[in-house]
């Protein structure tokens, strides 16, 4: 399953130029770094029910879900995506596919040996492929096959519509060898990471014309060489279905035929239940399901205490039977109606727990990392005080906790970006940067210019809002910049504030005498009125609230403007800096509105401030105030730090979807960091298909989550990802991979060092020290490894949560042990 912040395409095109998606998904104490010498680590294991392969049953079918069809079966076009990945690796060959270990690993089943045999004049690697090695027409896998890949993919020939990949342009040549089963590879300069090319493997046919590289192979494969073949495409149902492969030469497939099924995070549930799939990636609210379904085994039949009804407390219960058995006909029969549709969901719900018990719930860590992204390219972010003083405000640790914690995983933070914990080479970077530290975070940021008072603007004319209001205003004026800046110098700041609060209560109490004066008129107004009367007031209160929840959706207009409510709000506080919460003098239509008002204020802090979660661009959640009602700053009443008049406030834009829950969670905890070193922070939250092209591609963030995929080549992988931007002749910047646009060119040269360096220690003190350099740059915070949990047919052996490992596909199937439901049965 594919996770909202996660580009495209990323799962093995790390080495090509577009890679775009969706990711989510997208955190440690910058504290417990390392130095020194090489850090030992631990991953976590995969979980995937292991067993030899003799304990499994040959036949049956598996049911295995992915996001949605593959655009295309050519893992080397920009559009390629996780489904393409997870296909074409049962399909094509895999030179060195990863281990659990996360290195790359030879296979055995394509070759016999693989190794450098000259590095002088130039670098030389000689393949020797496995002899019985044959494409699914009889054909053997050879070096022409090598030919054609190389050509189509080093970059000279535009005809081939194919991201650059690195590492194909430093071949020179690709000679036969003694035979076809021998081939040759002279490369112009040194390339380390020789093992990341040619995997996957296409046959001539795809790879030797434009014509076929760019359309043949993007609906089908007709030639392959995996332990499966491509049987069919069905866009109507959906799915792609794989078929023991007769001409394979290595383990016989266990099962006849695999099938990958679209199916929408949302839809996992239910699919798993109803049978529809045997194996899917599912978010941690599935496994919960799971997990209570498992429990609720022996409870002998009695009601499920969790799920639909389950809160209904024995007097509710009571009165619902009394409404829909009362002598009012309407009223019972909508209570009758309640009760039906209750009742049904509740079966309905039981069915689907009774059938996830069949299930087991597979976990580990996911090969990718989930980062905090500093977007450095203008405003704010472009000083680098400001970046690390965002960095060193952040608990990581506290942010991992919330993601791994509940799942029962290591919630230990993330301390490279090159390598994850358990790979050769990983240690722990981020000391070039420094630990959480609140004091050292506000230094930075006062060394940057950004101050208490610094947001406070000189006071302009105001035309608009009533005299008592303007006499007001002058009466509780804050004063200018430079007499606040003085204030606080002095330290005079809590006397400045407390009388505020004296006058802003005084202000509240008079409010309050015109709000019980109206209420006791309407007290008298109402009396003698029937029990219908009152009926209707309830359900204008009713209509009061939904107006309100429905405002803080749409966003509100900041006072003294005329636009629609939410129109341009965003873009407002972009250009004007100010803060993503803004303070609404009461309306005159307060008492009304009181209710609404009462939730807001539930959702305030002690001090008043507004929880992260509930920052909306165009304003705080509650009532709108008439056009020219004044109101106070928010940044100097809250302690928002500023400069030249402007608040310092951050857009951080979050995807919206319902499986980015967790994403969202980890940057209100971000956000509310940020707000006690007195940076505020615009969340916006997006659609989930939008998130990651339309905002963190194209740079319309201040802060973003989104993660990278683990690699066993970071020389080669890394370096678009880290690389500097360099201007284009239209003015605009050429980022690569590198959405936070920060960079150096030290980086870069550490990079080009290290994909150059044939010897492997020496190599990875070169990505040991790029990645130092890329902690000290603060433009990417990596914050923690992600979750993999994958519900699994308990009887299905060899798949689950495979960690850094890639699949073996001929291992997949179901345990001997088998009565009723035999694979014969599973057949789908």
């Amino acid at each position: 399953m594919s996770h909202v912040g996660v580009p495209r395409g990323t799962v093995r095109k790390r080495r090509s130029l577009a890679l775009l998606t969706t990711g989510v998904l997208t955190i440690p104490v910058l504290a417990g770094c390392s130095s020194g010498s090489e850090e030992t680590s631990r991953g976590v294991p995969q979980d995937i029910a292991p067993a030899a392969r003799q304990a499994v049953s040959d036949g049956s079918t598996v049911n295995w879900a992915v996001d949605a069809l593959p655009a295309t079966f050519n893992a080397f076009q920009a559009d390629a995506d996780s489904a393409t990945t997870r296909i074409t690796g049962a399909l094509l060959p895999a030179l060195f596919p990863m281990d659990a270990s996360g290195q790359p690993k030879l296979n055995p089943d394509y070759l016999e040996s693989a190794k450098i045999i000259e590095r002088e004049p130039k670098q030389v690697v000689l393949y020797k492929l496995n002899q019985q090695a044959v494409w699914s027409d009889g054909r053997e896998i050879g070096a022409p096959d090598f030919v054609a890949q190389w050509r189509a993919l080093r970059g000279k020939d535009s005809a081939f519509w194919t991201a650059r990949n690195s590492g194909y342009e430093r071949i020179e040549k690709i000679e036969r060898g003694a035979d076809d089963l021998q081939v040759r590879v002279t490369f112009s300069k040194p390339y380390a990471d020789w093992r990341s090319l040619f995997s996957p493997l296409y046959p001539k046919e795809i790879t030797g014309s434009p014509d076929a590289f760019n359309d043949g192979a993007r609906t089908t494969l007709k030639n392959t060489a995996g332990p499966f073949v491509l049987r069919s495409v069905s866009k109507a149902k959906g799915t792609v279905t794989l078929a023991r492969n007769p001409r394979w030469w290595g383990d016989k497939a266990k099962l006849d035929t695999l099938v990958f099924r679209a199916v929408a995070a949302g839809d996992r549930t239910r699919a798993l239940a109803d049978g529809t799939v045997d194996v899917a990636d599912i978010d941690a609210s599935t496994a919960d399901r799971i997990a209570l379904a498992r429990r609720d085994r022996g409870n002998n039949g009695q009601p499920l205490a969790h799920g639909p009804g389950s809160e209904t407390t024995p007097a509710g219960a009571l009165r619902s039977w009394a409404l829909a058995h009362g002598s009012d006909e309407e009223a019972a029969e909508i209570a009758q109606a309640a009760r039906e549709k209750n009742r049904k969901a509740v079966v309905a719900y039981t069915a689907e727990q009774k059938a996830l018990r069949a299930f087991a719930v597979r976990k580990s860590l996911e090969p990718a990392y989930t980062q905090l992204a500093l977007n450095g390219e203008s405003g704010p972010l472009a000083d680098d005080r400001v970046r690390r003083a965002v960095a060193r405000a952040l608990d990581r640790e506290e942010l991992a906790r919330t993601v791994l914690g509940p799942l029962g995983l290591p919630a230990k933070p993330l301390g490279s970006h090159l390598a994850l914990a358990g790979q050769p080479g990983y240690k722990d970077g981020s000391g070039a940067l420094g630990d959480q530290n609140t004091k050292e975070a506000q230094a930075l940021l006062a060394d940057a210019g950004w101050t208490r008072g610094g947001a406070v603007q000189p006071p302009k004319d105001t035309k608009a809002g009533s005299e008592a209001e303007k006499k007001g205003a002058k009466g509780d004026a804050p004063g200018t910049e430079e007499d606040a800046e003085k204030e606080a110098a002095e330290g005079t700041k809590d006397d400045k504030e407390a009388k505020n609060e004296k006058a802003e209560n005084e202000k509240k109490a008079g409010q309050g005498g015109e709000e019980e004066k109206a209420g006791k008129k309407a007290e008298q107004d109402g009396e003698g009125s029937t029990a219908e009367g009152s009926t209707a007031e309830g359900k204008k209160a009713d209509r009061v609230s939904e107006d309100s929840a429905a405002s803080r959706d749409e966003g509100l207009y900041i006072v003294g403007e005329d636009n629609k409510p939410g129109a341009h709000a965003p873009a407002r506080a972009a250009s004007t800096g100010a803060s993503a919460v803004h303070v609404l003098a009461p309306a005159r239509t307060a008492a009304a509105q009181s209710a609404a008002l009462l939730r807001q204020a539930g959702a305030l802090g002690e001090d008043g401030a507004v929880a992260a979660q509930d920052k909306q661009p165009g304003g705080a959640a509650g009532a709108y105030a008439p056009v020219g009602t004044a109101a106070p700053a928010p940044a100097a009443a809250k302690g928002q730090l500023g400069k030249d008049g402007k608040a310092l406030t951050l857009r951080f834009v979050l995807p919206s979807g319902p499986g980015s829950q967790s994403l969202r969670s980890v940057g209100d905890k971000i956000a509310a960091m940020l707000e006690k070193i007195g940076i505020g922070t615009e969340i916006i939250k997006v659609p989930d298909e939008s998130y990651f092209k339309d905002h963190v591609a194209s740079g319309a963030y201040d802060l973003a989550l989104y993660s990278w995929p683990a690699t066993a080549y970071p020389a080669t992988d890394g370096r678009p990802i880290y690389a500097k931007p360099e201007p284009a002749t239209d003015g605009s910047l050429l980022v690569e991979q590198n959405y936070t646009r920060v960079g150096t060119d030290h980086i870069d040269q550490l990079f080009d060092q290290a994909a150059a360096e044939l010897d492997e220690n020496a190599a990875r003190e070169l990505i040991k020290q790029a990645d130092a350099r890329i902690w000290a740059a603060a433009g990417s915070i990596p914050l923690f490894q992600r979750p993999q949990l994958v519900a699994v047919d308990k009887k299905l052996a060899n798949v689950g949560a495979f960690g850094f490992a890639a699949p073996r596909y001929q291992d997949i199937g179901f345990k001997n042990r088998q009565a009723a439901g035999s694979p014969a049965d599973r057949k789908k």
